[in-house]
C-alpha cells in the first residue's frame, strides 16, 4: 500500500513551505469542505488533533468551531510546521510539532477526534490508521480527505507514452482505505468521492503549482536523474491530447472519510519507548 520515500517527501515540503499557500488553492477548497461536514456531527471532543496540518490554514477554524476543545497539530516536515506556527502567533494555545503520522507523539487513548485533510496520501494507510486508532479514545472520530486513483490521471497518461516509470504514485482506493479502517479496529466508516478539475494554460504552468505545493514525485521507483529535455518535450507533447477549449486539465479525486472507535474497544497498545508529549487537561 505504500510505495514513497519518507525522505523525499520531508524535504520536498520543506522546501515549498515558502510558497505553498500561493498555490494551494484545491487544499484549502477541500480543507473547507471537511471541516463543513462537523456540522452533521453531533461532538464535543475536548482535545482534536489536525495531523499533516501544512502551513496550518485550518487550525484557526478548528478552533472557531470547537471553542472549548484543546487543538493540537504536527506535520512531519519543518518548514511546515514553522509556517503553522507564524499563523497561529494569535492563538499561542495550539501547539504545532514536527512528527510523522505514523509515530504520533502522544499517549495512547488522549485525542477525542483527528482531522487530517490532504495528508494521508503520503502515508501509508494501514500504519497510519492504526497509529490514529491507538491515540483515539473510545467513540473517538476520524475524519479525513486524500486523493484517490484517478488523482492526476492525465499527467499519469501522458508519461506512460514516454516510459514506463511512476511519475505519479499510486493513490489508494476508497475501498481499500475503508477495509484498512476496519482492519485498524474502526467502526462504522463512511467514505464518498468527490473530483475536482483544475485547468492550466500550459503543462509548464501546472508543473510550477505542483512545485510551490510541494507535490514532486515522491515513489521510490521513480527516475533517479533528471528527466531530460527530450522526455520532457514528449511529455508535454502527450498531454496536449487532453486539452478542451483552450486549457489542460488535471483531475483530482478526493476521497473524504470518517470513522469511529467503537466503545467498549479494547486498549490500543502500549508506547513501549517512545517519547511522549503531555497533553494539558489530559
Amino acid at each position: 500500500m505504500n510505495d514513497l520515500n519518507p525522505a523525499a517527501i520531508r524535504q520536498s515540503f520543506d522546501r515549498a513551505a515558502r510558497h505553498y499557500d500561493e498555490g494551494a488553492v484545491l487544499q484549502r477548497a477541500v480543507a473547507d469542505e471537511l471541516l463543513s461536514r462537523f456540522q452533521w456531527l453531533r461532538i464535543a471532543p475536548r482535545t482534536l488533533l489536525d495531523v499533516g496540518t501544512g502551513t496550518g490554514y485550518a487550525l484557526p477554524l478548528l478552533r472557531r468551531r470547537f471553542r472549548s476543545a484543546h487543538v493540537l497539530a504536527c506535520d512531519i516536515a519543518w518548514g511546515m510546521a514553522s509556517a503553522a506556527r507564524r499563523r497561529r502567533v494569535l492563538w499561542r494555545k495550539t501547539p504545532v510539532w514536527v512528527a510523522d503520522g505514523h509515530d504520533l507523539p502522544l499517549r495512547p487513548e488522549s485525542v477525542d477526534c483527528i482531522y487530517s485533510s490532504l495528508a494521508l496520501q503520503w502515508m501509508d494507510p494501514k500504519r497510519a490508521f492504526a497509529e490514529f486508532r491507538r491515540v483515539l479514545r473510545q467513540d473517538g472520530l476520524l475524519t479525513f480527505a486524500t486523493f484517490g486513483p484517478d488523482t492526476l490521471r492525465e499527467m499519469r497518461a501522458a508519461w506512460a507514452q514516454v516510459d514506463d516509470r511512476p511519475h505519479v504514485h499510486t493513490f489508494v482506493d476508497m475501498h481499500d482505505l475503508g477495509d484498512a479502517l476496519v482492519d485498524s479496529g474502526f467502526a462504522d466508516p463512511v467514505l464518498d468521492v468527490e473530483r475536482y478539475t483544475l485547468t492550466y494554460e500550459s503543462v509548464g504552468a501546472l508543473m510550477r503549482d505542483l512545485k510551490r505545493i510541494g507535490a514532486h514525485n515522491a515513489a521510490t521507483g521513480r527516475f533517479p536523474g533528471l528527466t531530460g529535455k527530450e522526455r520532457y518535450r514528449r511529455f508535454k507533447q502527450s498531454y496536449e491530447m487532453f486539452r478542451h477549449e483552450g486549457r489542460l486539465p488535471a483531475t483530482y479525486e478526493v476521497v473524504y472519510g470518517q470513522a469511529w472507535v467503537p466503545p467498549g474497544a479494547p486498549a490500543p497498545v502500549s508506547l513501549g519507548d517512545r517519547r511522549v508529549i503531555p497533553i494539558r487537561g489530559v
